[in-house]
C-alpha cells in the first residue's frame, strides 16, 4: 500500500536550532511538535525525518553521537504514541558535493527505495529554502516553510510553527 508521508526537517522544525545540536541535554523539542505529529498521524500520514548533519563531516560531533541523539528523539516520540517511520541524514560537509545533502534529493530517493510512498500526496516541512528546494527537485508538490518571518513564495505555504502547519494539511 502506498504511504502518504510528512517529511520533517529536524533542527528548527522538531527541535530548537541552537546550531549543531548533538547532545541530549541540548535537545529541546519545539512547542507543539507532538500535537502536530499526532494530527498528521490521525490524517493518515506517516512521518519521516530528513536532516542535514554537517556537524558530523565537520568533526563537531561523531556519527555515533548523532545516532544516540536520534534514538533519544525517536523514543520521546514513541512515549507519546508517535512512530517515526525513518530518519534519513546527510553526514557530509557542504564541500563534499554529495547527493544526499539538501537541496539535493538523495534522502528523498532513499526513502522511496525503503517504502512505497506516494509523493504527490506527501508534504515536506522545513525551516529553510534548502528543504523546500529538495522537495521541489524531488517531486513533492506540497511544501511548507516553517518561519515566523513573512516570506513571499508562490511555490510553498508559510506556517509560523509546525503546529500551525496542520491547518494546510487538513484541507
Amino acid at each position: 500500500m502506498q504511504k502518504k508521508i510528512i517529511y520533517l526537517d529536524r533542527d528548527g522544525v522538531i527541535n530548537e536550532d541552537f546550531g549543531y545540536v548533538s547532545k541530549i541535554e541540548n535537545f529541546k523539542f519545539v512547542n507543539g511538535v507532538f500535537e502536530a505529529c499526532k494530527e498528521f498521524l490521525a490524517l493518515g500520514y506517516e512521518i519521516i525525518v530528513v536532516t542535514n548533519q554537517s556537524g558530523i563531516g565537520r568533526n563537531y560531533y561523531s556519527e555515533d553521537e548523532f545516532l544516540e541523539l536520534t534514538k533519544y528523539m525517536k523514543n520521546e516520540f514513541k512515549k507519546k504514541d508517535i512512530d517515526i517511520l525513518n530518519v534519513y541524514y546527510c553526514p557530509h560537509n557542504p564541500d563534499d558535493n554529495c547527493s544526499c545533502r539538501k537541496p539535493k534529493t538523495g534522502m528523498i530517493l532513499h526513502s522511496l527505495t525503503d517504502s512505497e510512498i506516494t509523493l504527490n500526496t506527501s508534504w515536506l516541512l522545513g525551516d529553510d529554502f534548502r528543504g523546500l528546494l529538495c522537495a521541489q527537485h524531488g517531486n513533492i508538490p506540497n511544501r511548507i516553510l516553517i518561519s515566523e518571518d513573512v516570506v513571499d513564495g508562490k511555490d510553498f505555504l508559510l506556517a509560523k510553527s509546525l503546529l500551525d502547519s496542520v491547518k494546510y494539511i487538513k484541507k
